[in-house]
């Protein structure tokens, strides 16, 4: 959410940042609801004033035996608590309704961020690996024949309806061990603390980490009023909400491995082929909570982090960074990591990385005491490291071979007890 003191103080800047995101100035309405709160507290705050003083001389009027204006003070208390109470709804509505306008404006790109339409303004700043050249045609995931006894879109659409998958045997393994990897790597070697969090939460946790009340059409909630979380960014970071914590206990880094779920809204007919867009699908998220001078050096860590996952499972990728036009809701900066699948003979993205600044603290009120002064809002990160079907998608692609069976990367063979390869019947070898 937006600081209301810094709108007020500069609004041409922020009118000037929306812009680059193609939105149109919003300053005047944000400032006409702000005065109008602003000028219902200060009457109802001058109202209070002459209901006390007017308390005051009730009790000397009636000393005095003066009836006449002990009864027109008595009055003039009762009408001033009405409006007292009236002011005070009133403003406590105005300020719901500045409140509700902020919840639903985008965060403010970073001055670094190039600004553009769509993805094709995106801004490509590295790449790792070279494609590999085959001397067949791949396929895409779904087609490679040691893939299908383990991969069965028809049961799942059984049992759920489309974009869902079951996997069985050496792909289900595979997919385990690609987890395992990520998180192993993440502990042991970058520094992230695991963590099991619920993937159940409250509306409070969506707003934190603004899901809502924006895009409350891509997530599932269930009947009693809990949602499934589309990634554990939601609790991860809504570990710091309502929280002061010393600036010593800072940097704060976690990782944890959850079922997501996302409705897919609005991308009908969009990759519906394999399992490149489900709506239950697992990630390895990240998660930094930091001071405000360390977030961009902690996004770039963070991007390494992701980008290491890629580099040990030898899977080419490029990194982006998205223009204002294509970055997320709730992003300062953001960057795209591109893994190459063969079978589309393109790259697509496998994890985003994005610094939020302090606009999900300010939403979840997450402060920081810095040595000898007051509190501040902390400032958030997130990012995959990685999505571990689409992680999946790349390994057996990429890894294909001509006869049908998939090569699978060194990195992963600790975590699958010695196996190197799948057949081309499905077996883990």
């Amino acid at each position: 959410m937006h600081d209301i003191r810094a709108i007020r103080e500069n609004p041409a800047a922020f009118d000037a940042a929306l812009a680059k995101r193609g939105l149109s100035p919003m300053s005047p309405e944000i400032l006409s609801l702000d005065e109008g709160r602003r000028a219902k507290i200060l009457a109802a705050e001058t109202a209070q004033a002459a209901q006390n003083a007017a308390s005051k001389d009730v009790g000397a009027a009636k000393a005095k035996g003066d009836n006449a204006e002990f009864e027109r003070l008595r009055a003039l208390v009762t009408e001033k608590k009405a409006e007292v109470a009236r002011l005070t709804e009133e403003a406590a509505a105005e300020d719901a309704r500045l409140r509700d306008l902020l919840m639903t404006i985008p965060n403010l790109p970073h001055d670094d961020v190039p600004v553009g339409k769509d993805e094709h303004d995106n801004v490509e700043i590295r790449r790792w690996g070279t494609p590999r050249t085959f001397d067949f045609k791949p396929v895409e995931h779904f087609d490679i024949a040691g893939v299908k006894p383990g991969m069965d879109f028809e049961m799942a659409a059984k049992l759920s309806g489309s974009r869902f998958v079951v996997l069985r045997g050496g792909i289900a393994r595979l997919h385990r061990a690609l987890a395992q990897f990520m998180l192993d790597l993440h502990t042991t070697e970058h520094g992230l603390t695991e963590t099991m969090t619920p993937v159940l939460v409250k509306d409070a946790a969506m707003y934190g980490t603004n899901q809502l009340p924006k895009f409350a059409e891509d997530s599932y909630r269930t009947t009693n009023g809990w949602w499934l979380i589309p990634t554990s960014e939601v609790t991860l970071t809504n570990t710091a909400a309502d929280e002061i914590v010393d600036e010593a206990a800072l940097p704060r880094r976690m990782t944890a491995h959850t079922q997501c779920f996302r409705s897919e809204a609005g991308s009908a007919g969009k990759d519906t082929a394999g399992m490149l867009r489900q709506h239950q699908f697992e990630k390895v998220e990240m998660v930094s909570v930091t001071t405000p001078e360390t977030s961009l050096d902690e996004h770039e860590r963070m991007t390494k982090c992701a980008e290491a996952v890629l580099e040990r499972l030898g899977l080419p990728y490029r990194t982006l960074v998205l223009c204002t036009g294509d970055m997320g809701f709730g992003a300062r900066k953001t960057h795209d990591l591109e893994v190459w699948l063969p079978g589309q003979n393109t790259y697509r993205e496998i994890s985003s990385v994005s610094v939020c600044g302090d606009f999900q603290a300010r939403r979840m009120n997450a402060r920081y005491r810095p040595a000898g002064g007051k509190p501040e809002f902390v400032h958030t990160l997130n990012g995959s490291g990685l999505a571990v079907g689409r992680c999946l998608i790349a390994v057996l692609e990429n890894g294909q071979q001509a006869d049908g069976s998939v090569d699978l990367p060194k990195a992963l063979h600790p975590w699958l007890g010695g196996k190197t390869r799948l057949t081309a019947e499905g077996v883990l070898v």
